[in-house]
């Protein structure tokens, strides 16, 4: 079991080490500024619900990508798909899983 932890948590560092570090810093502004002006800057919501990793445990990593990527028709989360990737997708839900709201 301790293997197959330490495979998959090397699988996910290379599939995520394509990413630059400059376009990681972008996605982290993107994250902060942009999904932050709706879901608010500390994470808690806003016009947009939070952000927080124990809300987000309710959905799996390809629903919250999903969202992402094609936003939800109806209400005012737009698709982000014209301006990131389907990895850049998976790195930023990576990152929210693991970031507590900001202080």
């Amino acid at each position: 079991m301790v293997v197959l932890a330490l495979c998959l948590s090397a699988f996910s560092t290379v599939l995520f080490a394509d990413i630059r570090s400059e376009r990681q810093t972008e996605l982290l502004y993107l994250l902060d500024h942009d999904c932050g002006s709706c879901h608010g800057m500390t994470r808690k919501g806003g016009l947009g619900s939070p952000l927080l990793p124990s809300l987000l445990a309710e959905r799996s990593d390809d629903a919250l990508a999903s969202i992402i990527l094609d936003g939800i028709p109806g209400t005012p989360m737009p698709p982000w798909r014209p301006l990131i990737n389907v990895e850049e997708t998976r790195w930023l839900v990576r990152i929210l899983r693991n970031k507590e709201e900001k202080p």
